[in-house]
């Protein structure tokens, strides 16, 4: 498929010819993004998360009172989870609340997040993002002009220094490499910006993808 790119002032730039395995699927899976999301969410907690428990309130231990005769419960410390005061029962730990997700399974769901920008229209080819001085007003009224609001932006493999600088203010304005693409910011940005260094190495990277025999009789099917 062909897409036409832009520049950053909003001048055409030639046309892009992207892979149909990437991004040129029609049913998109929302289960597939929901996975990823999960995970990549689930990931990213600290679990940090921990109450105290019996032996680490500092609760005097002696017993309340004698153990028989009262006519109340039989009771042998203020630490237990029923007093004001005491430990918590089976409360949160300090763990890591990640899982595993098979790597063709991201892969694919990548592939799928793609794909949902181009179907909807929310995805830009830039020939470069390159600026001359890092000023910030400068850019958000190029930002402006094209429309780009609540937008994530994947600038290459690495980031023009003076780009990074100017943007980094922005409200909304997600910049990252290559490497920092992932389904979650793409899926909650209004807009996916791309450079053609971007597309190169997304096309390379996934470029020997196999298709599923599901996806293979689908595709047979339509």
């Amino acid at each position: 498929m062909k897409l036409s790119s832009i520049n950053l002032d909003g001048k055409a730039a030639g046309d892009v010819e992207l892979s149909d395995v990437i991004f040129g699927i029609t049913d998109i899976r929302g289960d597939l993004l929901a996975r990823y999301v999960n995970w990549q969410l689930a990931k990213r907690r600290a679990g940090t998360h921990k109450v105290q428990t019996r032996n680490e309130n500092s609760r005097t231990g002696k017993k309340m009172y004698k153990q028989k005769g009262t006519g109340g419960a039989r009771h042998g410390s203020r630490r237990a989870p029923q007093f004001v005061g005491g430990s918590r029962a089976f409360g949160p730990i300090v763990r890591d609340h990640g899982f595993d997700l098979p790597k063709k399974v991201r892969a694919l769901a990548l592939r799928h997040a793609l794909s949902s920008k181009v179907k909807t229209g929310d995805l830009v080819v830039v020939d470069a993002l390159t600026v001359k001085e890092a000023k910030t007003s400068a850019l958000r009224e190029t930002f402006g002009k094209l429309g780009w609001t609540r937008t994530l932006i994947i600038a290459g493999p690495e980031v023009d220094a003076n780009f990074a600088l100017a943007s980094r203010n922005i409200p909304q304005i997600h910049v990252l490499p290559n490497a920092g693409l992932n389904v979650y910011d793409i899926l909650r940005a209004d807009k996916l910006v791309l450079t053609k260094s971007a597309v190169e190495a997304i096309e390379a990277t996934y470029a020997d993808y196999k298709p599923s025999r599901r996806e293979q009789a689908e595709k047979e099917a339509a």
